[in-house]
């Protein structure tokens, strides 16, 4: 019997932003590979990563790459891990299938270290001022950027404010391509 690993995706928050928590792709590769993690591989620049394996939840994976990052990298940010079946699920249960379609830099999907409840996503989208749209729960939400997220005042800091919990966001098409690396052959 071969027993097959779990393909994961993990995010790292603000990695390679302005000059802030640099990390080379290359060593965070040999990061996951030194813990013992198979296949890893990365997407862009900005702490984008899709392996095989890892024991435990995904909190657990997200704590033991935190820990690792700090002490052999020197970076300390926070990681947001998804199986590769729960990121199948983000993608089906996306409600604004329009603008995945037509504006996909325009919609963004944010991971959430904690799950939140329905009303606090609808009390966020009620202090929204602009025209973005916020939906989901749970450990991700989605929001819409229709004049583009660098001048919303709809700022991942003010999600984190309204939400009480840390979170992390990417663009439609890095989620697509995500699924795609973590997706076999």
């Amino acid at each position: 019997m071969v027993l097959k690993l779990t393909a994961r995706i993990a995010l790292l928050r603000a990695v390679n932003v302005a000059g802030h928590a640099t990390i080379e792709m290359a060593k965070l590769r040999a990061l996951l590979t030194a813990l013992g993690f198979e296949e890893p591989r990365t997407l862009l620049q900005s702490g984008n990563l899709v392996f095989c394996g890892g024991s435990g939840d995904d909190a657990a994976v997200e704590q033991q790459l935190e820990r690792e990052a700090a002490k052999r990298l020197g970076v300390s940010t926070d990681v947001f891990v998804r199986t590769a079946a729960e990121w199948r699920q983000l993608i089906k249960r996306n409600p604004f299938e329009d603008e995945a379609e037509h504006e996909p830099r325009l919609l963004h999907v944010v991971l959430l270290k904690d799950a939140v409840k329905a009303p606090a996503v609808a009390a966020l989208q009620a202090s929204v001022k602009g025209p973005e749209q916020i939906a989901g729960h749970g450990r991700h939400i989605y929001v819409t950027y229709p004049n583009g997220s660098g001048r919303s005042k709809l700022t991942i800091a003010a999600i984190e404010k309204k939400l009480g919990t840390r979170g992390t966001a990417r663009n439609w098409n890095t989620v697509l391509k995500l699924d795609a690396l973590a997706s076999p052959g």
